[in-house]
C-alpha cells in the first residue's frame, strides 16, 4: 500500500520542500495551497516529470467545507490519506501588538490554529472508520517559546497553541496507534518574511542564532519526514526544535 501524504500549504517554502522530499522518498503527495496557481502547477509538473504521484488542491484549510473537499479530492486522485502534515501558516503583519488589526489577528488564529485542528479531525475520523493508525506532524515555530516581542506576538501565541494541541491530541489517540508530533523551526529563508512585511528579516536575525545562520527549508523537511517515518515509531507528543540552537 502506497503511503499517501497530505500537506497543507505545500505550494511554496517549507511546505514545498516537504512535498518534494516526500515524493522523492516514495510517498504519493497531495498538497493544498491558497492562491498561487503558478507555483503549485510548477511544483506538480516538476514532480510528475520524475514519475511521482502528486496532486495540488486549491482551498482554504481554515474552512471546514474546504478541508472535507481537500481530503475527498486527494483520496480520489491518490488513495486513502495515511499521513498529514499541517504546515499552512501565516505571520500576519510584523510590528508591535498594539498596532495589530483585528482582522489580521483573526485570520492568523484561523490559519495557524483552527486549520490544523480541522485537518486533524478530518484525518482522525477517516482513520477511525478504516482502522488505520496514521501519523500527523504539525509545523510550529520557536516563536511559541520565545514570544517574538516587537515582531509578531500574536503569531507566537498561535504556535504555542499548536504545540499544546499536539501534546494533548497525541496522548488522546496514542492507544489507537496514531502518532502526533510537531516540528518547531527557527528562522528559515522562505517567503513568509516578505509576506509579513520584512523580507530582510533572515539576514537581520542571523547573528542571534547560536549556529550563526538561518535554516533552509530542506532542513525542516528532513525533520518532518523523520517523524513520519518508521525510525520515529516510538515518538509521539514530541515537539522537535530545528532552530540552530535557539
Amino acid at each position: 500500500m502506497t503511503d499517501v501524504l497530505l500537506v497543507t500549504g505545500g505550494g511554496r517554502g517549507i511546505g514545498a520542500a516537504i512535498v518534494r522530499m516526500a515524493a522523492a522518498r516514495g510517498y504519493a503527495v497531495c498538497f493544498s495551497y491558497v492562491r498561487d496557481d503558478a507555483a503549485a502547477e510548477a511544483l506538480v509538473d516538476a514532480l510528475r516529470a520524475t514519475g511521482a504521484a502528486v496532486q495540488a488542491v486549491r482551498g482554504d484549510v481554515s474552512d471546514e467545507t474546504d478541508v472535507a473537499a481537500l481530503f475527498e479530492r486527494c483520496e480520489t486522485a491518490l488513495g486513502p490519506v495515511t499521513a498529514l502534515v499541517a504546515n499552512a501558516g501565516i505571520t500576519g503583519r510584523i510590528g508591535p501588538f498594539a498596532a495589530l488589526e483585528r482582522a489580521v489577528l483573526r485570520r492568523t488564529v484561523d490559519v495557524n490554529v483552527i486549520a490544523p485542528m480541522l485537518c486533524a479531525q478530518e484525518a482522525l475520523r477517516r482513520w477511525e472508520a478504516r482502522g488505520h493508525a496514521g501519523r500527523i506532524v504539525n509545523v510550529s515555530s520557536v516563536a511559541a517559546t520565545l514570544g517574538a516581542p516587537g515582531e509578531y506576538v500574536h503569531y507566537a501565541a498561535t504556535k504555542a497553541a499548536v504545540e499544546a494541541f499536539t501534546v494533548g491530541l497525541a496522548k488522546e489517540v496514542a492507544a489507537s496507534g496514531v502518532r502526533v508530533n510537531a516540528v518547531s523551526p527557527g528562522t528559515v529563508a522562505t517567503e513568509i518574511h516578505a509576506a509579513g512585511g520584512d523580507p530582510d528579516r533572515p539576514r537581520r536575525v542571523a547573528s542571534r542564532i547560536p549556529m550563526g545562520r538561518v535554516g533552509e527549508a530542506d532542513e525542516i523537511a528532513g525533520a518532518v519526514l523523520w517523524l513520519l517515518g518508521p525510525e520515529a515509531s516510538y515518538v509521539t507528543g514530541a515537539v522537535l526544535r530545528v532552530s540552530g540552537g535557539l
